[in-house]
């Protein structure tokens, strides 16, 4: 069965600060909703849920801000990645260190997003 990820889903608490975050930080396009937006990475996509958006269907336990573990693949060297991160202000909270991702082995850098989630920059190059 061909199956290959779609969109996950973030809760935000502050539409303005993580449009900005996730648009110039992780790079991704910005498609405004009717009441804010979604992120394009690709062919995947991140949709966020925040204050005014109601979600249809809830789930039992929706995710709350600050609750996401997400891994972002790097196209070029980890190094580029944390110069990147620091160019933007946000502190590199592990890293690199190697780890196993989806391409197989890689190094990555973890820092957190404007509400506390876990995020990663994963490269396979070097």
């Amino acid at each position: 069965m061909p199956v290959t990820l779609d969109h996950c889903v973030i809760h935000v608490s502050d539409w303005d600060r993580s449009e900005t975050f996730y648009r110039d930080v992780v790079g991704g396009e910005v498609i405004q909703q009717a009441v804010g937006y979604a992120l394009r990475f690709g062919a995947q996509q991140l949709n966020c849920h925040g204050p005014g958006k109601a979600a249809d269907p809830l789930a039992k336990a929706p995710v709350m801000s600050g609750n996401s573990d997400l891994c972002f693949r790097w196209h070029g060297e980890i190094a580029e990645a944390a110069a990147h991160l620091r160019a933007h202000g946000v502190l590199v909270e592990l890293g690199p260190v190697a780890r196993s991702g989806a391409g197989g082995d890689g190094t990555s850098v973890y820092f957190r997003d404007p509400d506390g989630s876990l995020l990663e920059f994963i490269s396979y190059d070097g």
